[in-house]
């Protein structure tokens, strides 16, 4: 088990940074897909989470392949790039996924509660304006040249591995 938390503190700088994010890590799952289904198969598992404060990398297997998924999954990170066409279609699934949010009451109210608790979160509504105001590719790519620039890494790993 193989866990990896990058932080960055320009995601929480504004809600459009927080949605350029979002965007960011569901284009990066998109773009692992195909080059990951053979480690799929292998039985070797990973998911990325866009946590508050950055991406967490969670790469889970036997351990004598573990190291090439996670390399793997490193390399996609370092040389990010996307098409105009993935974009469109990630920030369309980003505003259906903010919308079903909003119109939970369940899920609504605790974005509230946690808006009023939590010093500079911003609010699901917030989020869901930005990205409906819309989002530019260039505007993408310089956040994930930003956020590259800025991170902090914290690791955790188990298992049968030597230092």
């Amino acid at each position: 088990y193989v866990r990896f938390h990058l932080i960055s503190p320009l995601i929480q700088q504004s809600a459009q940074n927080i949605v350029l994010f979002d965007t960011f890590v569901n284009i990066l799952s998109h773009n692992l897909g195909e080059p990951a289904y053979e480690a799929d198969v292998a039985q070797l598992e990973y998911k990325l989470v866009a946590g508050e404060h950055g991406l967490v990398i969670r790469v889970k297997g036997f351990n004598h392949k573990l190291p090439l998924l996670a390399q793997l999954i490193i390399d996609y990170l370092s040389d990010f790039s996307f098409t105009p066409a993935v974009f469109e279609m990630i920030t369309e699934q980003l505003k259906k996924t903010y919308f079903n949010i909003l119109i939970k009451p369940e899920t609504l109210a605790k974005d509230v509660r946690l808006l009023i608790l939590e010093h500079g979160r911003w609010s699901m509504i917030d989020k869901y304006q930005t990205l409906m105001n819309g989002l530019s590719v260039e505007a993408l790519s310089s956040f994930v040249k930003a956020f590259k620039s800025q991170l902090f890494v914290e690791g955790l790993v188990q298992g049968n591995f030597t230092s």
